[in-house]
């Protein structure tokens, strides 16, 4: 396992639709610090599909909620492993994997892309004072002294990942692993949630006790 796996806690201070053709970039405030979230909205890989896999929900074990809602702000590593509220898509039951569509990533028209999704639960959490947010994935920085590259913000630190991260072959494959799966999480106020579960086409869900593929 080569990601450094844990979830961010924080409140959504900016968002880019537009920053870079791979990603949706968000602004969140853990505790003190603040970290930038990038969540890929297509993928870069060669020979493979660039449209994602991709579902959302808004029903959530309430034992897995209580759980985000009792971590403390900022970035907390997690232990990959059942139990808790590390998240595999093959294996914890979150994810329903034969519901995940292909979902382009920025198309004409309202409401019928990924940006679409992602910016207007964004801009309910932002609009809506108490919401948070939960990023799970891997974490990079702090990168002393250098600015962050979209927000400007110094140390530049964040957390990307934030999709399946088993089933990949090629070079990939090192990040493979079990209860490490990225995923991005909204609280609302009232006990509101929406979640957000993004993988690649060239992962599979057919994984063994690795998540490398069978």
């Amino acid at each position: 396992m080569a990601i450094q796996y844990g979830v961010l806690k924080g409140t959504i201070r900016g968002h880019l639709r537009n920053a870079d053709d791979d990603h949706y970039q968000i602004l969140v405030q853990g505790d003190d610090t603040a970290f930038r979230v990038a969540v890929n909205v297509k993928s870069s890989a060669p020979k493979s599909p660039s449209i994602v896999l991709f579902e959302t929900t808004t029903s959530l074990p309430p034992t897995f909620t209580r759980g985000l809602s009792a971590l403390d702000a900022g970035f907390s590593t997690l232990v990959s492993a059942p139990g808790g509220i590390a998240i595999d898509f093959v294996r914890s039951g979150l994810v329903d994997t034969a519901a995940m569509k292909p979902l382009p990533p920025d198309k004409p028209g309202a409401n019928n892309d990924l940006k679409d999704t992602l910016e207007t639960a964004v801009l309910d959490a932002m609009r809506l004072e108490g919401s948070s947010i939960y990023a799970f994935g891997s974490r990079w920085g702090p990168e002393d002294g250098k600015p962050d590259q979209y927000f400007s913000f110094v140390p530049g630190n964040g957390v990307h990942d934030i999709h399946m991260n088993q089933g990949n072959s090629g070079k990939y494959k090192a990040d493979n692993g079990v209860f490490q799966d990225g995923a991005l999480i909204i609280e609302y106020p009232g006990d509101a949630w929406r979640a957000f579960f993004i993988a690649f086409q060239s992962q599979t869900f057919d994984t063994d006790d690795r998540g490398n593929p069978k």
